[in-house]
């Protein structure tokens, strides 16, 4: 676990860099950890995709998969690799603050 100081918080990160907490998220935490990923500005987009995967975390306790973000229409998935080039699940679930989804490397 390391510690890191973003938009004045103390946010604690596993060993994979994903936030431990997700509760202490905002978009601020999103513009930084965003920025950190090669993502200059979020758009509504991103943040729609973001929120998105936010709500599905809470009910189900896990992060979205590319495929399920599809499959519900979120986003089609060439748009989604455009938003989150290079990994787009990994990138935007540590974005948004939520922990390293099933099944990404």
């Amino acid at each position: 676990m390391s510690v890191k100081e973003i938009a004045g918080k103390m946010i604690e990160f596993d060993d994979d860099d994903f936030m431990a907490d997700y509760t202490v998220w905002d978009q601020s935490v999103a513009e930084v950890l965003a920025k950190e990923e090669g993502i200059d500005p979020l758009t509504n987009r991103h943040l729609e995709v973001l929120d998105f995967m936010r709500k599905e975390f809470e009910e189900n306790g896990t992060a979205p998969s590319i495929r399920k973000l599809n499959k519900l229409n979120v986003v089609p998935t060439k748009e989604l690799y455009s938003l989150f080039p290079g990994g787009p699940a990994k990138k935007a679930a540590r974005i948004a603050g939520l922990k390293k989804p099933h099944g990404c490397i």
